[in-house]
């Protein structure tokens, strides 16, 4: 199937695509502080510019989208159109991704991702267990961990 938008329409969307500030991640930041937890937005100190870093825990939380983060869930699925160009773009990303949590845990800090299908989807989990999850995470010893969606659950 075509693309239903023409081009100056569809070059309108895709610079609406914010990088930081998402639903995504307000959520996530709400939560938290609700819990508790104070941090720091977007440190450009660290490598990969973490969306949230926790000094006090000395670690850092990324909110990654599944699609321009390639995670490999039904939300990441490369459209059929420009694939090439679309699979090394995501691959970019994915390296550059990987290079920063190496760096950053080459550097003493904890890592933690948590990926839009944990809270959006059919394999989402309950917000309120993604938070609480990221919470002991952050107040744990655990050096790095991902938070994927539930792909087991039963819709």
């Amino acid at each position: 199937m075509g693309d239903t938008l023409t081009a100056e329409q569809r070059r309108f969307n895709m610079s609406r695509i914010r990088g930081k500030d998402t639903k995504l991640e307000m959520l996530i930041r709400r939560g938290l502080h609700a819990r508790g937890l104070r941090y720091r937005l977007h440190d450009r100190s660290l490598p990969g510019r973490p969306d949230l870093v926790f000094p006090k825990f000395h670690a850092a939380v990324f909110v990654h989208g599944c699609f321009w983060h390639s995670h490999g869930c039904v939300l990441a699925q490369v459209p059929a159109t420009r694939q090439a160009f679309w699979k090394a773009n995501l691959a970019a990303n994915v390296k550059r991704d990987n290079g920063a949590v190496e760096a950053l845990r080459a550097s003493g800090w904890r890592v933690l991702v948590i990926w839009e299908c944990a809270v959006r989807g059919l394999s989402r989990r309950d917000s309120g267990y993604v938070l609480d999850a990221a919470a002991v995470f952050l107040r744990g010893s655990l050096v790095g961990a991902d938070l994927p969606g539930d792909w087991n659950r039963k819709c």
